[in-house]
């Protein structure tokens, strides 16, 4: 008998926040999906941080208040991946080399509203990079 593997993922920090702030969207119904056990989201250390400097620093204080339980949930469901190799400098942005390193370690898509940032490390790497929406029609497909 065969067994399903879990699909897993990165989500970058741009798909979080939306998902966050927006419901009715791709990223919201991909973090309905992260906090309902629908796929495993894989960060590092460096991308967890991310997600709560953009989060605290975007969001009013009481907005954040609101929704810091929230992050630290999904935290909490997330596989942790340890960087044992960097693939630097693959992005024009210096801030997406964390979470391409993170993806590659994972072995693991990254999921951004950015694409274009990750094609070098598409490109040359192989990393797969989704859109929301493409992922979103992944989980469906699950």
């Amino acid at each position: 008998m065969a067994t399903q593997q879990t699909l897993q993922a990165v989500i970058d920090t741009n798909v979080l926040f939306e998902g966050m702030t927006t419901q009715g969207t791709a990223p919201g119904f991909i973090m309905e999906a992260w906090r309902g056990g629908l796929f495993i989201a894989c960060v590092s250390t460096t991308l967890a941080y991310e997600y709560l400097a953009v989060c605290s620093g975007k969001l009013s204080a009481v907005r954040w208040q609101q929704l810091q339980p929230v992050v630290g949930a999904l935290l909490t469901q997330a596989r942790f991946i340890p960087i044992y190799f960097s693939w630097r400098p693959m992005s024009p942005d210096p801030g997406d080399e964390h979470v391409i390193d993170c993806a590659m370690n994972a072995r693991a898509p990254v999921v951004t509203a950015n694409t274009r940032d990750f094609r070098l490390a598409a490109q040359t790497l192989g990393l797969v990079v989704l859109t929301p929406v493409e992922f979103v029609t992944r989980l469906a497909n699950v």
